[in-house]
């Protein structure tokens, strides 16, 4: 038997028995080598009502098993995939990518939380060489802030926790605050897009405040809890007198997949984006492959055989490093 991690009951991470199905022919599965912890999603997830969960974010697998009608993947590659905290991952072959020759599986994780801000990098109107302010440098906020950095953007962070900003500059970021520069002219309405990686409503209305008129802010981060008395009507004068376009960061707003313009099937939909969840995972695969994303200093491994004594460690804060990976060969 297998294992893999579960949220069995509120707040109750634990390692449980499973067996994988029958292998389709469109499916490829091999033993796991590393998943990537979503320290938010998880958390938030385990304190909602609806149990079992089977976590899970990123993986990086190495084929064993191919199916009779796959073509272009060999045994013994390693691929990356949004698997679940598990022993093994079984997927189609179409969502899932090889990874570059002689990159690390932790490196290749990292390409899954880079393609949440990769959504907001395709559909903004901001363009390279505007300021692109990042809000919140968790795991999500940090590797916004490398996107934005490559894609040529004029970038800061702002983050309250002293440790988290010293991350951002161990990661290469220069510019950091504690909080929003709001009375600062290189900022107030100079600001061509803020991406709140937060979930914070106090930083969705600095935001607005500190935004050039018709730029952008875009809400990434889960608004898990209440933080704060802001008001809808304070936001809202925000937007209403600084022209601010406020939308969500939906990640899946893009297609999956790109695909030709199909004359016989325009009645079905057209899906000719330029853009795409996997085309953004690709990107990102090379931008690591490339080495210009270094958050070597800021991961931590850890084994999967306690994940209750994991994610305790991250609430209690013991485990510092912002990208937390399972690694399955220590099970």
């Amino acid at each position: 038997m297998a294992k893999e991690v579960i949220i069995s009951a509120k707040s109750t991470f634990a390692l449980q028995d499973y067996e994988d199905g029958p292998l389709g022919p469109d499916e490829i599965r091999g033993p796991t080598l590393a998943t990537l912890i979503s320290q938010g999603t998880e958390i938030g997830w385990a304190e909602g009502a609806d149990f079992p969960i089977r976590p899970g974010y990123a993986a990086v697998f190495r084929v064993d098993e191919v199916g009779a009608e796959v073509t272009g993947v060999q045994v013994g590659e390693l691929r990356f995939c949004m698997g679940y905290h598990r022993q093994t991952q079984q997927h189609p072959a179409q969502v899932t990518l090889g990874l570059p020759d002689g990159m690390a599986p932790e490196t290749a994780l990292l390409a899954r939380l880079m393609g949440v801000s990769m959504t907001t990098m395709m559909t903004t109107k901001a363009r390279a060489g505007d300021k692109v302010v990042i809000c919140g440098a968790g795991p999500v906020g940090i590797l916004a802030a490398q996107n934005f950095a490559i894609g040529g953007y004029e970038v800061s962070v702002v983050e309250p926790d002293a440790l988290r900003r010293t991350q951002v500059q161990a990661s290469g970021i220069a510019s950091v605050h504690a909080t929003m520069p709001l009375e600062d002219p290189a900022y107030k309405g100079q600001v061509a897009l803020v991406v709140d990686c937060s979930g914070h409503e106090a930083a969705v209305l600095d935001a607005c405040r500190v935004v050039r008129p018709m730029g952008e802010v875009v809400l990434v981060g889960v608004p898990w809890r209440k933080y704060t008395d802001v008001t809808a009507h304070e936001i809202m004068q925000a937007v209403f007198f600084g022209f601010v376009h406020l939308r969500g960061g939906w990640e899946w707003e893009v297609p999956i997949h790109s695909r030709n313009f199909v004359w016989e099937e325009l009645l079905e939909g057209y899906n000719n984006a330029p853009f795409s969840t996997f085309g953004g995972f690709q990107r990102a695969l090379g931008w690591l492959g490339q080495g210009r994303i270094d958050v070597a200093s800021l991961t931590r491994t850890v084994s999967p055989a306690d994940p209750a004594q994991v994610m305790a460690d991250i609430r209690a804060r013991t485990i510092q490093e912002p990208f937390i990976i399972y690694d399955w060969t220590r099970i």
